[in-house]
């Protein structure tokens, strides 16, 4: 079923819930055993709704991630520091967009190497996005400090950054070409710094 299938039955649903409501339905007063309250449908309205929201994320994971050669979807990452980055600010510039976590062993064993590609090729524009998934900002905080990790990071604010990209776990990263274009996709982390130089290099046209 799509998205928009879900939606719909999300909305008959609460539309259905309403109207229960409304009419002091029977069916709902045989169900609880007294009389329907607004607190009884705005718990069944919550449920319906946490029941779409987890068929949509489940959808859209069973289509798996993004393959090289697709769009790279638009998204808005605000940092820690304050800063909004927009994707489509970035255009003509080659992006390396990180999904990690605190609480990743693998993010956190790969992160010196996307730290140090990010120091060798950052005055080539290369720009280095991290996106913080499932984690608290204390947390992630003191991950960046403790690894010395420089380039912007910023929280996946109700993870709308990785239900785009349709990331099943982290870390994932994913580099996209001036046009916009996924030229990389790299499932698990990075195991030394020539394979994310490597990938680098092939998204801005260099020789190996």
């Amino acid at each position: 079923m799509g998205w928009k299938g879900i939606v719909g039955l999300f909305v008959l649903a609460l539309m259905f819930v309403v109207d229960l409501y409304r009419k002091r339905s029977r069916v709902l007063g045989l169900l609880f055993g007294r009389e329907v309250t607004i607190g009884v449908v705005l718990a069944w309205t919550a449920l319906l709704g946490l029941l779409a929201i987890l068929a949509f994320g489940l959808g859209r994971a069973q289509q798996g991630p993004i393959r090289v050669g697709s769009q790279a979807p638009e998204f808005s990452l605000k940092t820690f520091d304050g800063e909004m980055i927009n994707l489509a600010d970035l255009q003509g510039r080659v992006v390396v967009v990180n999904f990690w976590a605190s609480w990743c062993q693998p993010c956190e064993e790969e992160a010196p190497y996307l730290q140090q590609a990010y120091e060798e090729f950052k005055e080539q524009g290369v720009v280095f996005l991290g996106v913080d998934y499932v984690d608290t900002e204390p947390e992630a905080r003191a991950y960046l400090e403790r690894l010395g990790i420089t380039y912007p990071n910023g929280p996946d604010l109700g993870t709308r950054i990785s239900q785009a990209f349709r990331i099943r776990g982290v870390p994932e990263t994913y580099i996209v070409s001036p046009e916009g274009v996924l030229v990389d996709v790299r499932i698990g982390p990075y195991v030394s710094l020539a394979e994310v130089r490597g990938a680098i290099k092939v998204a801005l046209g260099l020789p190996q």
